[in-house]
């Protein structure tokens, strides 16, 4: 391997290992601010070193075909300190606006949608149902009204077709005794009401 390819693949061990400590920074915040399970932090430490040593070597195979030399752990180290004295709280810093930059993107998107969306929905449903209680409240009024006013001619009409109703009274009275209806009325009231207390009263 030439000179200039150890110098190549160095630099770019170099970059992984600023790469390695910026991802890192970015995901230790990411959960401190989340506030993750504690549990999660070891799992997610694992799934981050296996992530990062399977990219640390594709790309080292990408600049010397793999080789592993000394040079390599020199870049990769060089990386990860310059980073934690120069970087780390620059990264640090910009991650956490980000995150606070995304929450009040969202509590504005809620804001707007409360406002947008919910109110007006409330309020058309405040709306309707004020409609639809001064609605009945005035059919029952007017049902009120429509029967006293026609009470005196129902009562007329009663005490006129009385002489003709009498007749048919004592008529279906004879056949209501001889077939026993109210006998038979009384037992299927009774059965109603149980099963309605069986249904609907449990």
């Amino acid at each position: 391997m030439t000179l200039s390819m150890q110098w190549l693949t160095m630099a770019v061990m170099l970059l992984s290992g600023l790469g390695m400590g910026t991802v890192f920074d970015g995901y230790r915040v990411v959960t401190n601010e989340l506030r993750f399970p504690r549990w999660w932090l070891p799992v997610l430490d694992v799934i981050y070193w296996i992530a990062a040593g399977l990219i640390v070597f594709r790309v080292l195979y990408a600049s010397n075909n793999g080789e592993v030399r000394a040079y390599v752990f020199i870049g990769l180290a060089i990386g990860i300190v310059i980073y934690y004295f120069l970087l780390s709280r620059f990264v640090i810093a910009i991650v956490k606006w980000m995150i606070g930059a995304v929450r009040k993107l969202i509590g504005f998107i809620l804001k707007c949608l409360e406002i947008l969306v919910v109110k007006p929905i409330l309020l058309l449903y405040k709306v309707l149902m004020v409609i639809f209680a001064f609605g009945s409240a005035l059919t029952i009024f007017i049902l009120k009204i429509v029967i006293q006013l026609v009470r005196p001619f129902w009562k007329l009409f009663v005490w006129m077709a009385g002489p003709a109703t009498r007749p048919l009274g004592r008529w279906l009275s004879r056949y209501a005794s001889k077939w026993q209806l109210n006998e038979k009325a009384s037992r299927l009231g009774q059965q109603i009401a149980r099963l309605w207390g069986k249904w609907f009263r449990r």
